[in-house]
């Protein structure tokens, strides 16, 4: 996948550089995890100080989902990880030259995105993968791969300004808020493998990849920080291609993760410390994110308690955009309400929220189900149940009947809720009050203050035909897992 040009390629922005061999490799995300983790061992409180001074900041949180109004840490929090080949200042050859590319100024595409979803208590983490080939809406840009979100919003040299279009390009495609951001660099990542030391992997089949350098056969290896770059790099070879990468990216932020809350590593000050100084010099965040404070939200997180999915697709079919052929990933968008609910589970708000009256919730009704008539029947049903009621409108087809609220309605989506009880529920960024969209499952509200039926003899049960799906199942990766 992806060996062809992306738009980006087929019409050239001022702040694309040239690529060197080090653009093939998968950019590595997960050290705003590890800072986190390691801050919770307890031992960095003391010199905290000394960690967030090495921290770049940029300005990545649009306006409309500032942290500094809507967002108080100690709540559920949605970051977004990514990860390029931009360079460091100060990137000396040599430390290139560990890389396996060369001084060439790097690139911007953020070809590794992964959100990653803490809830208010800490107890789970949750690393959503975006794949980079995905084919989207990016605003003011018309349709392309999400990778070219960032360099296109920071062509005039903003890096801030790209930020700020790949998280609201992410936050129209699934409806999330993203709270804070999180950048890290190639070389980035292999600072801190380095520090962290050699780590355990295990590979299904055995791998030799020309294009990374991979050697490896199958079962347990041991590797080093320059291995390590070479086994998230690889995708040639492999079944699904980026896909099975971003597998590879999320296996390996789980063995790392359980590397760092060893006793190795967290009961040695002067390999703790080392690690530290590698992720925060490795790492750019926005402003407000307390890394002490989301530290003491996870405090009790256990390894085994992280885990990870990818957004759902239909597809990775070659497409023609101006006469060239070009492969994507084709976003299953009806089943991405549904993905996003049944992944993320209940926003705290929402759960901790008293329902509020039919009177005191206004409703819009649109029709995803591609069925005539379905919006204005159950606009006209909930009306007699005494909700508000907007004049309903269609809209693109989806899998599940969703409720959507934007953040401070939770009330009155509960409200609605009781009355569709099997409806997905989800806190959106795009929605403007509480909306309802019906589903290709044909939900129709229920009374939930109705007596219950007499009781009949339930009928003998058959075994349901399985539906196919496209969404993927959250995983967790054990100690003794093994991956293509």
């Amino acid at each position: 996948m992806s060996d062809q040009p992306s738009i980006l390629d087929l019409k050239p922005v001022a702040h694309r550089r040239k690529r060197g061999p080090g653009a093939l490799i998968a950019r590595w995300v997960g050290f705003s995890l590890v800072a986190v983790l390691l801050i919770g061992g307890g031992y960095v409180f003391y010199n905290y100080q000394r960690f967030v001074s090495g921290i770049t900041h940029i300005d990545a949180i649009p306006q409309s989902t500032d942290s500094a109004d809507d967002d108080v840490d100690g709540q559920d929090q949605n970051i977004l990880l990514v990860g390029d080949d931009h360079r460091p200042a100060g990137a000396t050859q040599a430390e290139l030259d560990k890389l396996g590319t060369e001084d060439d100024g790097g690139g911007v595409n953020t070809d590794t995105m992964i959100v990653m979803h803490i809830p208010a208590d800490g107890s789970k983490v949750t690393m959503v993968s975006f794949p980079r080939d995905s084919w989207v809406e990016i605003p003011g840009y018309g349709m392309n791969k999400l990778n070219a979100a960032f360099t296109l919003g920071a062509q005039n040299g903003d890096d801030s300004a790209g930020a700020q279009l790949l998280i609201q390009t992410i936050q129209n495609m699934t409806g999330l808020t993203i709270d804070h951001f999180v950048r890290v660099s190639l070389l980035g990542f292999y600072n801190v493998v380095d520090a962290l030391g050699p780590v355990d992997v295990c590979l299904i089949n055995a791998v030799k990849d020309p294009y990374s350098t991979i050697d490896l056969p199958a079962g347990v290896s041991t590797l080093d920080a320059k291995q390590a770059l070479a086994f998230v790099r690889q995708r040639h070879g492999l079944p699904n291609g980026d896909l099975d990468r971003q597998v590879r990216q999320q296996y390996f932020l789980s063995v790392e993760a359980r590397k760092m809350l060893s006793a190795g590593t967290l009961l040695n000050p002067v390999k703790l410390q080392n690690v530290l100084d590698a992720v925060s010099s490795s790492i750019e965040t926005d402003p407000g994110l307390n890394l002490l404070e989301l530290a003491g939200q996870v405090r009790n997180l256990r390894a085994d308690n992280i885990v990870s999915a990818t957004i759902p697709i239909t597809g990775t079919p070659t497409i023609t955009v101006r006469g060239q052929k070009l492969s994507i990933v084709e976003i299953d968008q009806a089943a991405m309400p549904e993905f996003i609910a049944s992944v993320l589970g209940t926003p705290t708000a929402y759960g901790a929220a008293v329902a509020a009256t039919p009177a005191e919730t206004t409703v819009t009704v649109v029709n995803g189900a591609a069925i005539r008539g379905v919006a204005q029947a159950n606009t006209d049903a909930l009306a007699a149940f005494g909700f508000q009621m907007q004049t309903p409108t269609s809209g693109a087809t989806i899998a599940k009947t969703t409720i959507s609220y934007p953040a401070g309605q939770e009330a009155q989506a509960k409200a609605l809720a009781a009355y569709y009880p099997n409806a997905s529920v989800i806190s959106s960024t795009t929605a403007t009050g509480v909306t309802l969209t019906i589903g290709t499952d044909n939900q129709a509200p229920t009374d939930p203050n109705a007596a219950p039926p007499p009781a009949t003899e339930a009928p003998v049960e058959t075994a349901p035909t399985p539906t196919p799906t496209s969404t993927d199942t959250p995983k967790n990766f054990g100690e003794t897992a093994c991956i293509n």
